[in-house]
């Protein structure tokens, strides 16, 4: 009896053991999903990131609207035109008085003779017909040619007031074929054209053959061209371009007056 008590408590206990396992067992499988619980509180920010590309240039923006008008702005003064105009009659003047002491200088100081191209001088140097030429050239300028009747009378009026009798002329026989018939030329190799100063005895033998030392031309106070023999000495009319030509070829301006 004692022996069936025993077995019987143990295989209660037993039991119990065995159904304790498996409600613990049961208590570890996942239950089902429970409802959706509040929102929890906002967090910190968080630190700047780095910044990204550069993106592409975006289309040009409409036309703003106009803005508001500014303040009036303070009035002017009031110009003093009147002493302005003074100064400048005053410079007007001044002006005026430099150009008469220019041509003071150049007509009666220097003795030069003008045109609206040209500047002649009279050199009271006596030489023959080429040293006359070449004097000329060292100068800057020619044996003066009277190409015009206005020119050659301004020329003799020169010779006229400085109370001489004759002066070398850019003016020679130039011979052009060779039945020694020659025929006159300017200085620059250029024709007698449309003027000419020879006087009516003087016009006969112009297109004659010269002789030798008499193929150079003077001029007289009374404006006619005579034959001139190129040994001879005399004084002589230098010609001076106003304008001074670019490129470095020739000299122009005012001329030089050394020895004259």
């Amino acid at each position: 009896m004692m022996v069936l008590l025993v077995l019987c408590v143990f295989a209660a206990v037993f039991n119990c053991i065995s159904a304790s396992a498996e409600v613990c067992t049961n208590t570890f499988l996942p239950g089902a999903k429970g409802a959706s619980g509040d929102s929890g509180l906002k967090g910190e920010v968080g630190h700047t990131g780095k910044m990204g590309p550069i993106g592409d240039k975006g289309s040009k923006g409409g036309t703003g609207l106009e803005g508001p008008s500014g303040l009036k702005g303070k009035p002017g003064t009031t110009c003093d035109c009147g002493r302005y105009r003074k100064v400048v009659g005053q410079l007007d003047v001044n002006v005026g008085k430099l150009r008469n002491a220019v041509k003071f200088v150049k007509n009666v100081i220097l003795g030069l003779k003008e045109t609206e191209e040209r500047y002649y001088l009279l050199v009271k140097e006596p030489k023959r017909f080429r040293e006359a030429s070449m004097n000329c050239k060292l100068r800057g300028g020619t044996l003066a040619m009277p190409k015009t009747s206005n020119t050659n009378h301004l020329m003799a009026d020169y010779v006229s007031q400085a109370g001489l009798t004759r002066v070398y002329i850019g003016v020679l026989a130039q011979s052009k074929d060779t039945n020694e018939t020659s025929t006159y030329v300017y200085a620059d190799s250029s024709p007698l054209q449309g003027f000419a100063g020879w006087s009516q005895e003087e016009e006969l033998s112009s297109t004659v053959a010269p002789t030798t030392n008499s193929s150079c031309v003077e001029l007289l106070p009374t404006g006619a061209w005579s034959h001139a023999e190129c040994d001879a000495t005399m004084f002589f009319i230098c010609e001076f371009p106003k304008s001074r030509r670019r490129g470095g070829g020739g000299r122009g301006g005012t001329p030089a007056l050394a020895s004259s």
